[in-house]
This record gives C-alpha cells, structure tokens and sequence, in this order.
C-alpha cells in the first residue's frame, strides 16, 4: 500500500515539474542546443516590377531584372519578398508617375502588414550594338550589350528612401552567323544578350543592399492577443528563434517641418516592455508571452531585444 501512495505522489511531483521553465540570471530560457549563428532575422521587403524607360527590351526586360533581383535577394537568406506587394504599391512606374509620394502615403499600412522596405526602379538606358565583318558566305558579328539600371529603397519604418544608385551591366559575344539567317533568330540573340546585361547590372546590387539591409531595424506587430498569448506576425521563416525576447514599442510620431510642412521623419517609439518567444504558429507566426512591462495590446509593434 506505501508502494502505491509512493508512486502517486512521485507521479504528482513530476506531473508538476514538467511545466517549469529553466531560466538563467537575466530570466532568459537556456537554449537545449546553443545556436550556431545569428544573422539577424529576415527583413521583409515588397519587390516592385520594375518600369522600362529604354526603347528596347520592353515588359520582357523589366520582368527578367525584376524577377532577377527577387532570386538574388532570396539566395542571400536575409530577406522575405512579400508576394502580395503590388496589390499594395502597384509598379515602379506607378511610383516614379506619383514622385514617390504614395510611398510615404501608404508607409502606416506597409508597416502593419510586417513590410520593412519597399524596393522598386527602372531600366534606363538597354542597347546592343553590333559590328559585322564579312567573309564570304559568312559574317562574323561581335555584339555589345549595356544596360543602365536605377535602384531605390524606401524604410518603412522611418517613411524615406535610404538607397538610391545607378550601376550599368555590359555583356559581349561573338558569333558566326550565315547570310540566310532568319529575323527571328536575330531577334531572339539580341534579346538574351540585352536579358544578360540586366542580370549583370542586378547582380551589382546585391552587396549594397546586404550592407544596408544590417544597418535597418526590423519591425514586426503584435497581430493577436489570447488569453496570456501574445501572436506575433513573424515567425519561423522570418528567423525569429524560440526563446528570443522582443521589445514591445508604440507606433513612432510623425515629424514635420514647421516651415515648409514636409515630413522630416518618424520618432521613435516608447518602449512598453519585452515578450519572450516560446512557440510557432502557422508557416511565419509566433507566439510569445510577457516577459517584463505590461500594456501589451493588439498593433503594437516589436523589435528585438
């Protein structure tokens, strides 16, 4: 019988520990494996299709540029290109049309919807030149491609363009082509040849807005609150680690010049207190609880620590 009451009460016991969470002096979880590394959590950016100003290439141009800059930012890890983001700012040429002011127009609701960077521009000069000797019934064409693109970068969180610059990209070839050769395979040449010069000038990118990108804060928002429960709008996918805490900062105020009336900037922020990440939710949703302060309400938004 001592037996019994014996194995209840150890029953008891553990049934109790196993929600006991281990922390250290600061009030942090121990992680059970320590992390590798940490490169910060993903910014999430709205890709604007870039608009065309050059006579040649048209759509075909500014899709192939666009999309390349969208794999090249993803194969660096730190980003989220958001794929609802035309719904949202339209295209570039919607933007370059309006002189950027629908992106400080439409800044409050990219930063609801967990957007930290809007980035959009324009093909602006696309060429290929071509020199042709001939020799007998061949000809030898050596091609020159140029493409001049325009980059920019408007933050969200603090309503202005951070990033505006010019690269050109160049590609060359030569080839070997018969007389007798069709139009339409000229056509086709000229056009993966303008294609790769684009690619080559995205590429160029690349770095610069790696190094801009750890320089800018993420923001995300407080989507929903259950009970002791606090939903956070990124998640898994955006990096966020369990066991992270954030801090938890009202919406920033709007600074304006007294003379002219233009926005000069965003304040920043008060800071209410710091939750703390103890699980997942759908493909990029956490869900945290408070870990210091209080006031915590629905559309706050969340730093990290």
């Amino acid at each position: 019988m001592r037996s019994i009451w014996f194995f209840i009460f150890a029953l008891i016991l553990s049934s109790c520990g196993s929600d006991v969470i281990d922390r250290n002096n600061e009030g942090k979880r121990a992680r059970p494996t320590p992390r590798a590394h940490f490169s910060g959590i993903k910014k999430k950016a709205a890709l604007l299709l870039f608009a065309n100003e050059s006579p040649y290439g048209g759509d075909d141009l500014a899709f192939v540029s666009t999309e390349e800059l969208r794999l090249e930012l993803m194969r660096t890890g730190e980003f989220i290109i958001d794929p609802q983001a035309s719904k949202l700012f339209g295209d570039s040429k919607e933007i370059y049309s309006g002189g950027g002011s629908k992106l400080i127009q439409l800044a409050r609701k990219a930063k609801v919807s967990g957007i930290n960077m809007v980035m959009f521009g324009r093909i602006m000069e696309a060429r290929v030149r071509e020199k042709t000797d001939e020799i007998g019934l061949v000809k030898e064409t050596k091609s020159y491609s140029e493409a001049k693109i325009e980059l920019r970068i408007f933050d969200v969180n603090s309503s202005k363009e951070v990033f505006n610059e010019v690269v050109r990209g160049y590609a060359d070839d030569s080839t070997f082509r018969f007389f007798a050769q069709d139009r339409e395979t000229q056509l086709t040449y000229r056009r993966e040849l303008l294609r790769y010069s684009a690619k080559v000038a995205i590429r160029r990118f690349i770095p610069k807005i790696a190094e801009l990108s750890s320089r800018m804060d993420w923001v995300g928002r407080v989507a929903k609150i259950i009970g002791n429960k606090i939903y956070v709008n990124a998640g898994r996918d955006s990096g966020v680690q369990i066991s992270d805490v954030l801090k938890v900062v009202t919406e920033g105020q709007e600074i304006f010049d007294p003379e002219t009336g233009a926005l000069i900037g965003i304040s920043k922020g008060e800071v209410k207190g710091t939750i703390e990440i103890i699980d997942y939710f759908g493909p990029d949703g956490a869900i945290a609880i408070l870990h210091s302060g209080g006031s915590v309400v629905e559309g706050d938004f969340v730093q990290l620590y």
